[in-house]
C-alpha cells in the first residue's frame, strides 16, 4: 500500500497572514480596496457620525462598503451571512482588516445610506467592468448579463456606456433590495453541517450519473462524422 502523508481538512490552524497580500493585483477585491481607499470620495458618509467627543467608536464606512460590495459580487445579500464571512473567509477578513461588524451594524448602514452606497458601487463597478474584472460573478438582472470588456481600455460610444451604467444601477438596486428583504426575516440558526452534507450528497449523485453514462454509453457520431454531444 502507498504511504502518503496524512491530512485533515476539518481542523483549525493558527496562521500568520498579511491581509494586504491576500488582495492580489488584477482581482475584483484588489481593485475594490484600492478605489475605496484612494479614489472614491466618502465624505457623505461622515456627516452623521457625532462620536468624536465620546461614545463608542464606529466601523469605518470604507470597511463596510468593501465587505458589502464584495458580498454582492458573490451573490451574498444577507447581513448575517456577511458577518459569518468576515469571521471565516480570508478575503473578507482581508477587506475588513480582520474586523467583524455585527449583522445589525451592516443592516443599519445599508438602510441609512442607500443613495450614497448606490453611487459608490456604481463608480466602482464601472471601473471594474472596463478592467474586465466582473466576468459573470455578479447576479444577472432579468436575464441580462454584464459581460466583461476584454480590452483594458475605457472604450465604447456614449450610448453604450450609458446603457452599461443603467445595467449596473439596476444590478445594485436589486442586490440592495434583496439585502433588505433578507434582513427583515426572523433570525434562525445556521445549519451549515446539514447544508454541507446536502451539497456533498448532490455532488456525489451528479458524479455517479456522469461516470455511469461514460462507462456504458458509446460515443455517437453525426452525419459529418462529428462526435455527438
Amino acid at each position: 500500500m502507498p504511504n502518503f502523508k496524512k491530512y485533515d481538512y476539518d481542523q483549525t490552524a493558527m496562521v500568520v497572514v498579511n491581509f494586504l497580500e491576500q488582495l492580489q493585483p488584477g482581482t475584483f477585491e484588489f481593485t475594490l480596496h484600492q478605489l475605496i481607499e484612494g479614489h472614491i470620495d466618502l465624505s457623505v458618509f461622515y456627516e452623521k457620525y457625532q462620536n468624536d467627543q465620546g461614545g463608542r467608536s464606529a466601523y469605518d464606512p470604507a470597511i463596510l462598503l468593501k465587505i458589502i460590495l464584495f458580498a454582492y459580487s458573490k451573490g451574498i445579500t444577507s447581513s448575517r451571512e456577511i458577518q459569518w464571512q468576515c469571521e471565516n473567509n480570508i478575503i473578507f477578513k482581508a477587506l475588513s482588516c480582520d474586523s467583524v461588524p455585527h449583522f445589525t451594524s451592516i443592516a443599519s448602514f445599508v438602510s441609512s445610506y442607500p443613495d450614497a452606497i448606490e453611487s459608490v458601487f456604481e463608480q466602482i463597478l464601472l471601473v471594474c467592468s472596463e478592467q474586465g474584472l466582473l466576468g459573470n460573478e455578479l447576479i444577472a438582472i432579468d436575464g441580462c448579463k454584464m459581460r466583461s470588456n476584454a480590452s483594458k481600455e475605457h472604450s465604447g460610444t456614449l450610448s453604450e456606456l450609458s446603457e452599461k451604467r443603467q445595467k449596473i444601477r439596476a444590478q445594485i438596486k436589486h442586490c440592495m433590495k434583496e439585502h433588505k428583504k433578507l434582513d427583515k426575516r426572523k433570525p434562525r440558526e445556521r445549519e451549515r453541517k446539514e447544508q454541507l452534507e446536502q451539497s456533498i450528497d448532490t455532488l456525489s449523485k451528479h458524479y455517479e450519473k456522469v461516470d455511469q453514462f461514460l462507462k456504458t454509453q458509446p460515443q455517437g457520431w453525426g452525419k459529418e462524422n462529428d462526435p455527438k454531444k
